[in-house]
């Protein structure tokens, strides 16, 4: 089923199938037929580790959605199914235990002379709020069981792991809430005790010094007493998104991070528009189109995907065009199949060749859609603005073209972009130019959004001019790179079409010669620096031979990144992984996958009205609050 998680340098499968035996686990607590009810933040999460089948081998018979209703387990007509027990699977969040407590007492009042008993499970931890929360609402003594499944990090692909937590930047930054780097410290010690004690931690910001803290703090306290494994991660790399707020602010130009971009991928699940993936039939011309969404799932167990992902957009089409000519060339084969053993050898492949001609039609489909959107006049006036003020140009006076999207009303989150990546590109704006912005911003959209505007101001987005250090950190770390080969990339900075991540290059420089070498400028990056050794138990450290292999000689970092990362500097970090010559494999964790417009989302809580499911519901719960 997962087989894509296996392929990496680290065997991500085995990390899936822990979390599998622990929800299997919970599921044992409760013995007899069961109804599951799912927060529904966490139904997609759960889907990249568990099946229905799964399920209801440990008899699940039903499901349902969180709710303040009364939940049909009771049977109800001939045959009907009496559930006996009832299993919430929950966040630790205060304003769910009200729905929980709701959906509880009317499910009793309901169920009569059938007796039903009531479990609760947090997701990835449990929390005395809560508990105290459930008791207060008088439901907590109905509970036969309140457990918690630490389902902390999700497999996403062979190489790239997820808390989503799309919160947790905000909560950080903006709330002062350190829950999110407590549940990243027993990640980071879960992964240690699959695969390994990292023996070097870098990081840099203040979470970063905070988690790395937390976690030599955690391993003291097993004083010696945790699994013997022999290493399989060289170095942890821990980085704040506030060491780089610049990155995903600016408009990805990978396929996937355009997709993303666009129109949000989830779970790495992906809904698209039905009527680009339509067969039409001619002998029916009154054919009638799906309105349900096309459901796409992007990973690397599809071969095209994996090929084309981490490309520049501009490469995508070129690639497709190549992958068409050789499934036609090998379509073509069965002309020349003359013998049994060679109809026979052509018939072995077909299914492949099909799997592979329907991947590039979805492909192709998804990349016109993208398409349509990437030549649209909007789009490349965004992106010629982004690069304008990444390349340091009149990042110091109003923009026109900021203050022609104001007047024209555009979405105030395209807007609030191109306003942070100035801000962050000149190191503040001047009070004059930050007050004509307010100014603007307020009396066209609107009074309310103050608060969002204080918010960005607060976690240092949008701010009043302060010392200049952007300009030395872009030409000391070659963050703007000239002539970028988008085809055929010898550079990270292809990821942006010339604007290499800052959080990769300070990846790619720990890795060779070392930041030693950058000492000066890590100064002028905000927050601290961390660098911390832990000690392998002995006899399990790694022997390198002579006759070693390019492959066991490279080496392998574990870069996690606090507050949420793009596509593009995944695709950036791959890139430095594939080098030849490179010293370095990477393996990405992260608190969530973020892009430029539901990272600023979450900041602004429910002010902006979001098209992603997974704003909706931010929003929702906001309101809830």
């Amino acid at each position: 089923m997962a087989t894509h998680l296996s392929g990496g340098r680290i065997n991500l499968a085995v990390w899936r199938e822990v979390a599998r035996r622990e929800l299997v686990d919970c599921l044992e607590k409760c013995v007899g037929s069961k109804a599951v009810v799912w927060d529904d933040h966490l139904t997609g999460p759960f889907g990249l580790i568990a099946e229905y089948s799964l399920l209801k081998e440990h008899e699940v018979d039903k499901m349902f959605p969180l709710r303040p209703d009364r939940l049909p387990v009771t049977g109800g007509g001939s045959g009907g199914v009496v559930i006996q027990n009832i299993i919430f699977i929950v966040r630790p969040k205060l304003e769910l235990m009200s729905i929980v407590a709701d959906a509880i007492r009317r499910t009793e009042e309901a169920s009569g002379r059938f007796h039903i008993e009531f479990h609760i499970f947090f997701v990835p931890r449990k929390s005395l709020l809560c508990e105290k929360k459930l008791t207060e609402l008088g439901v907590y003594g109905t509970l036969t069981t309140v457990g918690e499944f630490t389902l902390d990090l999700l497999p996403f692909d062979s190489d790239v792991l997820s808390m989503e937590m799309d919160q947790s930047f905000k909560e950080c930054y903006l709330q002062n809430d350190m829950t999110t780097m407590f549940y990243s410290a027993k990640a980071l010690m879960k992964i240690q005790a699959l695969y390994g004690v990292i023996p070097k931690i870098y990081g840099k910001g203040e979470c970063s010094k905070h988690l790395a803290d937390m976690i030599l703090r955690l391993r003291r306290e097993m004083a010696g007493n945790e699994r013997q494994v022999q290493p399989q991660i060289d170095t942890l790399l821990l980085i704040d998104r506030t060491v780089d707020p610049l990155t995903p602010l600016a408009t990805q130009l990978t396929y996937e991070g355009l997709i993303d971009e666009m129109y949000g991928i989830h779970n790495t699940t992906v809904k698209l528009p039905p009527e680009k993936f339509v067969r039409k039939n001619e002998n029916d011309p009154q054919q009638e189109l799906p309105t349900e969404p096309k459901k796409i799932q992007l990973n690397s167990s599809d071969e095209l995907f994996a090929v084309i992902r981490d490309k520049n957009f501009n490469a995508v089409g070129p690639e497709l065009s190549r992958k068409a000519k050789i499934l036609s060339a090998q379509y073509e084969e069965r002309k020349d199949a003359k013998t049994v053993r060679d109809i026979k050898q052509f018939v072995s492949k077909l299914p492949h060749i099909q799997a592979a001609k329907a991947s590039l039609a979805t492909h192709t489909s998804i990349a016109e859609l993208v398409k349509e959107r990437t030549d649209l006049e909007s789009f490349m006036d965004s992106l010629q603005t982004q690069q304008e003020f990444m390349n340091g140009v009149d990042t110091d006076k109003v923009n026109n073209y900021i203050e022609e999207c104001i007047a024209k009303r555009e979405p105030l989150i395209k807007i609030l972009r191109l306003l942070c990546i100035q801000s962050v590109t000149n190191n503040g704006l001047k009070p004059k130019i930050f007050d004509f912005y307010r100014r603007e911003i307020l009396q066209t959209y609107g009074f309310e959004h103050m608060v969002s505007l204080n918010n960005l101001e607060k976690v240092g987005l949008l701010k009043v001019l302060g010392q200049k250090t952007y300009n030395t950190i872009r030409k000391t770390l070659k963050l703007v790179v000239e002539d970028v080969n988008e085809q055929n990339p010898h550079d990270i900075s292809y990821v942006y079409s010339g604007y290499a991540p800052l959080s990769v290059r300070l990846a790619q420089f720990l890795a060779k010669p070392g930041w030693r070498s950058i000492d000066e400028v890590l100064r002028l990056i905000p927050g601290p620096t961390v660098e911390e050794t832990q000690q392998i138990p002995y006899g399990l450290q790694k022997k390198r031979t002579i006759g070693d292999s390019q492959t066991d000689n490279q080496k392998v970092t574990l870069v996690f990144f606090l507050g949420g990362v793009t596509y593009a500097e995944i695709a950036a970090l791959r890139f430095l992984s594939n080098q030849e010559d490179g010293p370095m494999d990477y393996v990405i964790a992260t608190t969530a996958i973020i892009n430029g417009h539901n990272w600023l989302s979450s900041i602004m809580e429910d002010l902006i009205p979001t098209v992603s499911e997974k704003d909706t519901r931010s929003a929702t719960s906001s309101r809830l609050r």
